[in-house]
């Protein structure tokens, strides 16, 4: 594999995208720092595939980084490859309002092919080409110039050990036919909804506290205004007020300025100073939400109860034993609440459709209505069916409540 020298200039850029748009997938990483900023700093780009890869630097003077936004975002017979590539997608997103398609994350892909969960890049080198990788440079100042040829070497090695792995894993996935486990998962990826910054919307990502529409009106012009200064002063949002003193001033709003004082998590600067005068513009502004906005009560049936918990603790062991027995990431299948909500009574759920229906949801809905029951067998958990309605099985699970 050829390796370029640290790109600075547009020219080569360009020359090694039209090079890696002839190729069927290129790998992609992206180094930047976040820290103190509301924007991510873009500090260096990764790129290559099986043939050749490059570093580009993207602070350098009088780049331009358009032929490389063109290759991940309009070139639809490239497939573009990450690694744990959400904060790398909303990098591409902010810089051109798209994500880069169509998309490949090869931890997500691992959870189709083992039980790993969320298996980190240095372990995924390990485990599929043998050897560790060298985490000395991870947590350095990427923003900082000029860059090291150690750091560079590092950053680079992201992509080119990514060419050589994903080949495998995508070969294993044929081989397993789970492929198409993974198109909506990769679609959700690369859907520019989880990326945009909204502020109209940003009340969403807040725990609600309750239904009360003026409460959760407040909420929204809060959320709104806080993003806003985040926004403007180019800092985290949590810098200028953490989620749980935002939601607890929706709920109880000041009566004046000088109540700032008493709300924690604030200081007494805030009875004064003009980040103070337009919060309280803000609360007085604020309109109850409207009914087409309110959250929706949970989709789940009665509440679970002391039987209702137990049948869900049922459901996640036979949970276990399915992930285990197919090699599987059991968060791939489903989630506690959705098992919780079978539990209860609910139907309309993602567990009972497609391909999880036939891999797990089918017998979590025979175990959770009595046609399917635990046994142990010669030291071993197994799961047996019930042959009629009238039978009253065995539950032993001894061994698998160690």
């Amino acid at each position: 594999m050829k390796i370029h020298d640290l790109i600075t200039t547009t020219e080569p850029l360009a020359e090694l995208c039209e090079r890696l748009a002839q190729g069927d997938f290129v790998c992609v990483d992206t180094e930047f720092m976040r820290e103190n900023t509301y924007w991510p700093e873009l500090c260096l780009v990764q790129i290559g595939n099986e043939e050749e890869a490059a570093a580009v630097d993207p602070l350098a003077n009088g780049i331009d980084l358009q032929p490389l936004w063109d290759l991940l975002c309009d070139n639809e017979d490239v497939l573009k490859i990450f690694h744990a590539g959400g904060q790398d997608v909303e990098i591409v997103y902010n810089f051109t309002g798209k994500t880069p398609h169509p998309i490949f994350d090869t931890q997500i892909a691992m959870m189709a092919i083992s039980q790993s969960e969320q298996i980190g890049y240095a372990n995924l080198v390990e485990s599929w080409l043998g050897f560790t990788v060298d985490k000395g440079a991870r947590f350095t100042d990427w923003s900082r110039r000029p860059l090291t040829d150690r750091q560079i070497e590092y950053a680079i090695g992201d992509v080119t050990h990514l060419a050589k792995i994903f080949p495998r894993i995508l070969k294993k996935l044929i081989k397993t036919g789970r492929g198409a486990w993974l198109d909506a998962e990769m679609e959700k990826l690369a859907d520019p909804a989880n990326y945009a910054n909204d502020a109209d919307t940003a009340w969403h990502r807040i725990r609600s506290p309750g239904r009360n529409a003026q409460v959760l009106g407040r909420l929204k012009a809060l959320a709104a205004w806080r993003e806003s200064e985040a926004q403007h002063k180019n800092i985290p949002r949590g810098r200028i007020m953490r989620d749980e003193t935002l939601a607890d001033i929706a709920s109880h709003p000041p009566k004046s300025q000088g109540d700032l004082t008493k709300v924690r998590g604030l200081s007494n600067a805030w009875k004064d100073n003009d980040i103070g005068k337009r919060l309280m513009k803000v609360l007085e502004g604020a309109e109850p939400l409207p009914k087409d906005e309110m959250p929706e009560k949970a989709k789940r049936g009665a509440p679970l109860g002391k039987e209702g918990a137990l049948v869900a603790d049922l459901l996640k062991l036979l949970l276990k034993i399915r992930a285990r027995e197919i090699d599987v990431a059991a968060r791939l299948l489903t989630r506690t609440d959705e098992m919780e909500a079978l539990a209860a009574g609910a139907r309309d759920l993602p567990i009972l459709d497609g391909w999880r229906y036939e891999v797990f949801g089918k017998d979590a809905l025979e175990l959770v209505e009595g046609r399917m029951a635990f046994a142990v067998k010669d030291g071993r958990l197994l799961m047996t069916r019930v042959d009629t309605a009238a039978d009253e099985p065995t539950l032993a699970i001894e061994e698998a409540a160690e």
